[in-house]
């Protein structure tokens, strides 16, 4: 695939939620007409929510093939799955239960086992490439659960890796930089204008203290789907050269 790294700029997280589903069932038809399954993680955290629930409805819900898509999760914290704080949780609420997806096209991340056991695990469940990694950003510049000055961010040879920290601090599974940045395609979605300074840092500033720095598909596209106050601090000709591509 033709490698693209751009930003989308939607007025409101109502036009996130649907650039994300548009995408999403743009990605899923593409690698369905070659008669593949689509491979696809999911992320987690309040931003994601309406892009997930707008999938579960019409016109998408209906439309999508959800036989042919198998869903992972990139992050999760070993909570139970109805927790607040579970991905897989939110996902299940906002989209699973309004789908007809087969089950075992379903993957959470086995966080009722140890942490260490569930990361091996996983990692033996997971896609060698991946069609489509959806990301968040926090306010600190972490994705997924790759969080800054954690030993996670530089591990080369490990696909998923159990570690601890985050809101809540809890013990988490993450997916790693090396299965991130060998996926076809990889989407951040984010907005806040707390989440402004951060960006700049990492789209403008190239700052790799930061882990979402460290994101670049080594031959799929990136895709920066954002409200314009997530972008308010980049500069014009930042948000210029990125829209052009």
């Amino acid at each position: 695939m033709e490698k693209i790294n751009k930003i989308i700029i939607g007025k409101t997280k109502e036009a996130l939620a649907e650039e994300g589903a548009r995408l999403f069932a743009e990605i899923v038809k593409r690698v369905a007409a070659t008669g593949q399954e689509c491979m696809i993680a999911l992320s987690g955290g309040s931003t994601p929510r309406k892009m997930h629930a707008l999938l579960g409805q019409d016109p998408y819900g209906s439309r999508i093939p959800w036989n042919r898509v198998h869903l992972f999760w990139g992050d999760e914290r070993c909570v139970p799955a109805d927790s607040r704080w579970s991905n897989y949780g939110g996902v299940r609420e906002d989209l699973l239960d309004f789908i007809d997806i087969p089950a075992e096209n379903i993957h959470p991340m086995p966080c009722q086992l140890p942490p260490e056991e569930g990361a091996v695990r996983y990692e033996k469940e997971i896609p060698d490439v991946f069609d489509l990694v959806f990301l968040g950003l926090g306010a600190d510049g972490h994705t997924a659960s790759l969080f800054p000055g954690h030993g996670a961010l530089g591990e080369q040879k490990r696909r998923v890796v159990p570690l601890t920290g985050g809101e809540p601090d809890v013990p988490r599974l993450t997916m790693t930089f090396p299965v991130i940045n060998k996926a076809r395609n990889v989407v951040f979605v984010v907005s806040g204008r707390e989440k402004a300074e951060v960006v700049k840092h990492v789209l403008e500033d190239r700052d790799t203290r930061f882990p979402a720095a460290h994101v670049f598909p080594v031959a799929g596209s990136l895709i920066w789907i954002v409200d314009r106050e997530a972008v308010s601090r980049l500069s014009k000709e930042v948000i210029s050269a990125f829209q052009t591509q």
